[in-house]
Formats: structure tokens, sequence, C-alpha cells
């Protein structure tokens, strides 16, 4: 499933990307950016579309707000976020018929908190209402521990309302307040499981709430719980979980940014890195062993050696700290040419990005790895020979080999203005221009050469 979404809203129908996503107790918040860049919210209730709006801001202290603090929040990179959003293709429930609808296929309770997470789209004073019609109808029906409840959800909703906590201090719900307040989430689950799972959600970095709510959640939710803080013990259980929603690529990577080995307690890593390798993903798969280097087995060794090999330059250099502490782990018997190509070429892209005392900072990292490289050695010499205006034409040779045609040609023009009857930078400069498939320059310097030469057998 990719991230591309269709919402049908009346009689208009927009297309957007799922840019984050945000889990909380039983609700889904989703967040879409529009083809015109404009921003819309959909909430979910067990994986129900409950409502969905373009909203132009979010304004401070709604559920949608508070969700993407409180709850677990997935951006656009994340691999679960796809597996979170249930349909690719939604539409917007009629607002005016939202609540009776509501009541169709969920309790009384159950409509009275949805209610309290859609305040980015409706009146807040419309939705209070909504809850006293719940709570007196619990009242009036003698369900006093279910009106209870929808007093508190109004409470916490309204804080400031003072009929809400003028209900909760009533003497006819004394008998509930010790629940509550115990914290004894077994016996309260029984009672007022939502309640329960909203406040475990509040406190999920608590491992006392955490561990509570994995043993009351599935599928997405715990696995997203589990990520949070996860234990070896269990990475067998959520593994086969994982696999039902995303790759086994994914679930490495995963692994990975919550600072777990994957390569130590996953069987299938390796295979997994084979097949990464197999499709010429080479940076894929570093990126999912770079943090691990200093701790892989031996076994990884020749895939590490063909990742090296493979990778391009640019990838190379923005990982080069990585890189390093790769070359150092594996073995001293390494394709000396194949490697040294390899250090041609960054020094090749590293000169026609950087200035010479960068590259030799960067290129003399890998020393200690390569102490008898021939390209390392040049490096250091371009680097001394910058200094000595005598030697221009050394410099000029060396920066040629590196296919740095144009500084070559600033140092053999150095020297054609210091020795003007000299052939040797003239021809030089000619050659670099050839390469350059500048034509017209190289001719023209060639006849430079010619006339100087005849000038010099004339003479």
């Amino acid at each position: 499933m990719g991230n591309e979404i269709s919402i049908k809203d009346k009689k208009q129908t927009v297309k957007g990307k799922l840019v984050r996503g945000a889990v909380f107790a039983r609700s889904k918040v989703f967040e879409i950016l529009t083809e015109n860049e404009e921003k819309w919210y959909l909430v979910y209730y067990k994986n129900t579309l409950v409502y969905g709006a373009k909203l132009g801001h979010i304004e401070e202290g709604t559920f949608i707000q508070k969700v993407f603090i409180q709850g677990i929040v997935l951006d656009t990179f994340h691999p679960v976020l796809a597996a979170l959003m249930p349909h690719q293709s939604v539409t917007i429930p009629a607002k005016s018929k939202l609540f009776s609808h509501l009541q169709l296929h969920f309790s009384l309770q159950e409509v009275a908190f949805i209610a309290t997470t859609l305040d980015a789209f409706y009146e807040k004073e419309q939705l209070i209402n909504l809850l006293d019609k719940v709570y007196y109808h619990f009242k009036r029906s003698g369900k006093f521990l279910k009106s209870f409840q929808v007093a508190r959800l109004l409470h916490d909703f309204s804080p400031s309302l003072k009929s809400a906590k003028e209900r909760l201090d009533s003497h006819e719900f004394n008998s509930y307040h010790q629940l509550y307040h115990s914290k004894n989430l077994p016996s309260l689950y029984e009672k007022d499981p939502l309640f329960v799972e909203v406040h475990c959600f509040k406190h999920h970095s608590q491992q006392k709430e955490r561990e509570f709510l994995l043993t009351k959640q599935d599928g997405l939710a715990a696995l997203l719980l589990w990520l949070e803080f996860p234990d070896t013990g269990r990475i067998e259980e959520f593994t086969d979980i994982a696999l039902h929603f995303i790759t086994m690529e994914d679930w490495i990577l995963l692994l990975s940014q919550v600072d777990m080995n994957p390569f130590h307690y996953l069987p299938d890593a390796k295979s997994t890195l084979e097949k990464m390798l197999q499709a010429g993903r080479m940076e894929t798969a570093a990126l999912c062993l770079f943090p691990y280097i200093e701790d892989l087995p031996p076994a990884y060794n020749d895939m590490l050696e063909q990742i090296w090999e493979k990778s391009e330059p640019g990838f190379v250099l923005a990982h080069i700290n990585e890189w390093i502490l790769v070359l150092e782990h594996l073995p001293d018997n390494h394709p000396h040419l194949l490697w040294e190509n390899k250090l041609f070429q960054l020094t090749v892209r590293l000169l026609e990005i950087h200035d010479l005392p960068a590259v030799q900072e960067k290129i003399l990292l890998f020393q200690g790895t390569f102490p008898t490289s021939e390209v390392i050695r040049k490096v250091k010499e371009m680097g001394d020979l910058v200094e000595n205006p005598d030697r221009m034409m050394d410099l000029g040779d060396l920066y040629a080999e590196f296919k740095q045609y144009d500084k070559a040609i600033d140092c053999f023009a150095w020297e054609m203005e210091l020795q003007p009857q000299n052939p040797s930078p003239i021809r030089k400069i000619s050659k670099m221009y050839q390469y350059k498939g500048m034509v017209k320059e190289a001719s023209a310097y060639q006849q430079i050469l010619n006339h100087l030469s005849s000038n010099q057998h004339l003479g």
C-alpha cells in the first residue's frame, strides 16, 4: 500500500499524500497534503473513518493537536505509516447526520468519546450538548456507572465547565471515585476499558501503563508500542506481527532505528541483505549495516567488501565516517587494486567539490587502512607542491591524473607565463583542452606550439 490518498467529500474528490499519522488508544489521526498544498485531517475510531475535513491550521488544545503530541507519531518515511491507513480511498460522512450514524455502529459511551475527538471540526458547545444528552440518558436509565464515566469524559474534555465538575463531585458518584483513583488497571479495565486505554496511552512512556497496554492491544498498535521500548525477549513475537504489514527489509531498518541489532536476532536478516545486493541496492544494504559495523560477525565481511566496491563515490563521501569503520573492521587481505581504484574515484569526486586542503583531510582518513596507497601518497604530494611555485608543472600533472583538467590548465598556464619559450606547458594545455572536448581551444594552443617550434627552428 502506498501513501497516495483519495478523499471524496460531497461532490468533490481530492488527491493527496499521507504525510504523517498518529495512534492514540482506539483513535488514529492522519494528515494528508493535497496536490494544491492544502491539509486535510482524518480521524478514525477502531479503523473506521469518523470524520475529516480541510483545516487551515490545528487549534491549540484540540484532540488532533494533542494526539500529535501524546500519541505515537509516524512521519512520511516510517514504513508502518502506509499500513496504518486502513484504505487509500475514503468518503467523508455527512456532517449533519454523523452522530446518528455513529450510534448504529458504536455504543453510546463510545459515541461520547468519539465526539471529543472531533473538536477541530465542530463547535465545542455542540459537542458538550451531545455529551450532556448521553449523560442524562444513562442517568435516567439507572446506569450510574456509565453516567459517571461520561461525566469524567466531559470534565476531561472541558475542565473549565462548572457543571461537569459538580456532577463528578455529587454524592451519588462517591463509590466510583475510589475505583478510578486506585489505579488498579486490571480491575478498572473490566469496568471501563476505554478510560484505561486512554489513560495508558497518555502515560505510555511509563512501564506499568505500557506493559498493561501491550496485554490488551494487538496488531499495529501493539507493534508501535513495543518499538518505543523494545526488548529482545519478545522480538520473535513482534517480528511475526510486523511481517503481516511490512517487508523484512523494512523491519530490519525499523529495528536499526530503535538501536536493536537485527543481525543478532533475525535469522533471515542476512539472506534479506543478500537479495538487496542481488538487486543492486547497495546503499540501502549499507544503511542497514552501518549502525552495527563493530558488532557484525565475520560472515558479513564478504557482503561489506562487495558494498564498498560497488557503492557510488557520492554515497561513500556522504557516509565517510561509517566507511572508515567498515574498512577497519574488514581483514587486511582486501583486493588491493579494486580498493585503490575506489580511492581514486573518491579523490576525483572530492577534488570536484572541495579545495585541496579539504580533500587531503578526508582522504587521509583512509591512511590507516591503506598505508601503501599510491592515491594517498599523491594527494599528500599535491599538498606539498601547492606551496612550491617552482613545481607547478608537477602539480598540474597530478591534477590531470585525477581528471581535474581546469586546475591542471591553471598550473600549466602559470609555468607558461614564467617560461614563454618552453613548449612543454603549452603542449600540456592543448592536451587538457582535448580531454575536455574543447577542440577549438586545443587547436589554438597547438598553433601557439607550432609557431614556437617554428621560431626556435629558425633561430
